[in-house]
């Protein structure tokens, strides 16, 4: 169960449509009001087979992905290391998109 928090500046639809053409998305769209429960409904379909989760700094939006094949950070978007930072805790890709230190976070269980 790894987590990852994008620090790299990457163009959001760079990465979205990178995801895109690997695996199947759908959209959660929220605003300040529904923002805790779309958060919820989009952990739990996380919890799925073969799915990823992504949020990106300024969207209002999570995407979930899901699809046969295994996720790489470094060669889908030629990252190195330094790019990312991995965590077990799902919350902190979220806390740091949203404190404005992370471009993305990707969350896998």
């Amino acid at each position: 169960m790894a987590h990852y928090i994008i620090k790299k500046w990457i163009e959001p639809y760079v990465l979205l449509e990178t995801l895109k053409s690997h695996y199947d998305m759908t959209e959660y769209t929220f605003d300040g009001a529904s923002k805790i429960s779309v958060k919820d409904e989009f952990i739990k379909q996380l919890h799925s087979n073969d799915t990823f989760g992504l949020y990106m700094k300024n969207v209002n939006k999570f995407y979930l992905f899901k699809g046969n094949g295994s996720f790489d950070i470094e060669k889908m978007f030629s990252f190195t290391p330094c790019d990312y930072e991995i965590t077990e805790d799902y919350n902190e890709p979220l806390k740091m998109v949203d404190y404005g230190r992370a471009e993305a976070g990707i969350i896998i269980f």
